[in-house]
């Protein structure tokens, strides 16, 4: 009960700040709202599931759900492996090493959206970017003006590489934490009974951090699946004939640029609910499988 007291404050506002959002959302989403009703010139029509039927109806939606779950399961699997990884190595090497590393990673943690997407635009860049100059002068073929944004699957990989940039610093430093407050004692008794290095990862180390990785897990499924900025600014708002475009990026297309906030809306719920959906059977999987209370 007095833990439940403790939450309570944070619990209220977290409701406040969360609730009416979504129930304007919900409400929006309800309604024939265009550009004429946001500014008084029409009279609201009441739609009930109109937009989401419209939506569901329409073949460019499952499309772009696909794409936008198969992106945000690339970006999560690859945060979590580089995470992971320079998590155990970060355990391996000298302070000074451990401290460079995690000066860079927080480095990139910190790089607004914006500017990150921008630079990696630049490095990248067609004509002048210093990636095809590197390419173009070690011999390989084709990296002479070679678009990284013109092919949907190439664009997408050089996104989702700029996800992964400024993600796996929040696995690595979570991972490190975990791995350094399991006992030595636990990895030497495992060692002495004769345990390989990759048994003592898989059945000793995995389940003393899997609470961890379920944290690390949620927030970047979180974090990936609702990518806006990078695909924005890096595809130039959804790539040719919006071949690139992710719920998010089509949230806003549909509301901004065609100014059908309804549908928009409508959007913006179908991917809430998916989110809380994965979240909920990536718990429920977890439980089951004993990694969390």
């Amino acid at each position: 009960m007095a833990a439940l007291l403790y939450l309570a404050p944070a619990g209220l506002l977290l409701a406040v700040m969360m609730g009416y959002p979504l129930y304007q959302l919900v409400q929006i989403s309800l309604y024939e709202y265009g550009q004429a009703q946001a500014s008084g010139g029409a009279a609201l029509e009441f739609l009930g599931a109109g937009n989401y039927l419209a939506l569901l109806g329409d073949a460019e939606f499952w499309t772009i759900l696909a794409q936008t779950c198969l992106f945000a399961a690339v970006c999560v699997v690859g945060s979590l492996a580089v995470g992971i990884a320079l998590a155990v190595l970060a355990t391996r090497i000298s302070p000074l090493p451990r401290l460079l590393l995690f000066l860079a990673a927080i480095g990139a943690w910190a790089t607004p959206a914006m500017a990150g997407s921008t630079v990696w635009l630049f490095l990248f860049d067609q004509d002048f970017g210093l990636v095809n100059e590197v390419l173009t002068g070690i011999g390989v073929d084709g990296a002479a003006g070679f678009s990284w944004t013109y092919d949907r699957f190439v664009a997408f990989g050089l996104v989702a590489a700029e996800v992964i940039w400024c993600s796996f610093p929040f696995v690595l430093v979570t991972t490190y934490a975990g791995l350094s407050g399991i006992p030595g004692e636990v990895v030497e008794a495992a060692a002495l009974d004769g345990a390989s290095t990759w048994r003592t990862a898989r059945s000793v180390l995995l389940p003393m951090l899997k609470p961890v990785l379920v944290i690390a897990t949620i927030q970047s499924i979180i974090w990936d699946f609702k990518i806006f900025t990078q695909i924005y600014v890096m595809t130039n708002g959804g790539g040719v004939a919006g071949q690139n475009m992710v719920l998010n990026v089509y949230a806003y297309q549909e509301a901004f640029a065609g100014s059908n906030y309804g549908l928009g809306s409508a959007i913006g719920v179908v991917m809430t609910v998916l989110l809380v959906l994965i979240t909920l059977a990536y718990l429920r999987a977890q439980r089951k499988d004993g990694a969390i209370a």
